[in-house]
């Protein structure tokens, strides 16, 4: 099975020895405490799945300014994008050594993690300008990956964590919330060695359902995980739950049974284009994946990132040897009219754009709102019809 990233094994920062969960959970109801930021919160809930290995904690300003700047950690270690606990107001939590992060997401705000701080930082305006501008390639806050890093606070606090919960996550979406070590688990229990993984904030139409099989067929996959993002997203976006049911009624009707799992994970949308494209794909080497499939504006927003930078980034940026999972490389797909399916638009070279079912998210958003499928080309009927019972319950 292909390795962690830059570990012999998984390093998952949740506490899963009861007796310690117990005393640490007692211990942190006496210790100074902190709400942190819905992102931090996200980072906490990655590091304690694994999906972060081999990171102990937040990382220190150093660090975090070098990730953003060369991919790597001071002491060489890779890491694509900073992870930071970033706070407005530290001064509940001066002096203390050793300190309770709070949830935000979850009412009562719950201690999500206890941290041995190491440091304390005020973190710069230049310092954060490189930060935001290596990451999203934008300092523009009206880009919400933008808007959401630098609405956190400038006061780092770093240092190990333990983990006692997933947040929301866990309870919100049981069937389809997993750690990178029950993924891994499953993986080896369904005797998979060539695995793809499929990155989503969205529903699956036809397009992505052929791009899924297109890549386990070139590289003659055992199977697929659908790995869905279950945290928040900019307003207008789908919800997770409203995905979840559409991904899954795919899955049943239209992928043979037992190649594909349906997942998820604990984490905020950066809308960071290219480098998220390498976080991706460092986490989802870390829960097993041999492939990942990366299409065109992969984790894009708006107009920031051109239409391959999330591929050319793997060639440009990450060094040699970093990671060890394959990129699959996909061009926009589309259901050609010319030969009945669904195909990537490089491999039609003698098509014209008349020859594809191409239908813009606003249109196809208007048509769900006003109660009218999609083509059968473009959307199963059975998933159009969640999405479609969603938007009308919008009205």
């Amino acid at each position: 099975m292909i390795s962690p990233v830059g570990a012999d094994e998984l390093l998952p920062l949740f506490v899963y020895d009861p007796d310690e969960h117990h005393a640490l959970t007692h211990e942190a109801e006496g210790l100074p405490s902190v709400v942190v930021s819905s992102q931090a919160a996200g980072n906490a809930v990655m590091l304690g799945g694994g999906y972060f290995t081999p990171l102990k904690g937040f990382m220190n300003v150093a660090d975090a300014v070098s990730a953003a700047d060369t991919l790597r950690t001071t002491d060489g270690r890779f890491f694509p994008v900073p992870i930071l606990c970033l706070l407005e107001d530290v001064s509940g939590i001066q002096g203390a050594g050793r300190i309770a992060l709070r949830d935000p997401n979850v009412e009562g705000n719950p201690v999500l993690a206890v941290m041995d701080v190491e440091a304390i930082e005020e973190v710069s305006d230049e310092q954060m300008a490189l930060m935001t501008e290596r990451v999203y390639r934008t300092t523009d806050m009206e880009h919400p990956g933008v808007k959401a890093f630098n609405s956190q606070g400038r006061m780092a606090v770093s240092g190990p964590i333990k983990v006692l919960n997933f947040s929301y996550f866990q309870t919100d979406f049981p069937d389809t919330f997993r750690t990178a070590v029950e993924i891994r688990n499953e993986i080896k229990e369904r005797g998979w060695n060539t695995v793809v993984a499929f990155q989503t904030r969205n529903p699956m139409h036809r397009a992505h359902e052929e791009l899924c099989k297109m890549a386990m067929e070139a590289t003659k996959a055992d199977g697929l995980v659908i790995h869905m993002l279950l945290g928040k997203l900019k307003p207008g976006d789908i919800p997770a739950p409203v995905r979840d049911a559409a991904i899954r009624k795919m899955v049943d009707l239209y992928f043979p049974p037992n190649s594909a799992m349906i997942t998820g994970y604990g984490f905020d949308m950066l809308y960071a284009g290219p480098r998220e494209a390498v976080l991706h794909a460092y986490f989802r080497q870390n829960m097993g994946a041999t492939h990942f499939i990366i299409g065109r504006d992969h984790a894009g927003v708006g107009d920031y990132y051109g239409a391959f930078d999330a591929q050319t980034i793997f060639d440009e940026e990450v060094p040699p040897g970093a990671l060890q999972i394959e990129i699959f490389r996909a061009d926009h797909t589309a259901y050609s009219k010319k030969l009945n399916r669904v195909v990537m638009m490089r491999d039609a070279p003698d098509h014209s754009k008349e020859d594809f079912i191409l239908l813009s998210g606003t249109k196809v958003r208007e048509m769900l709102g006003n109660g009218i499928a999609p083509p059968p080309e473009f959307s199963r009927p059975e998933v159009a019809k969640i999405l479609m019972d969603y938007y009308q319950s919008l009205k």
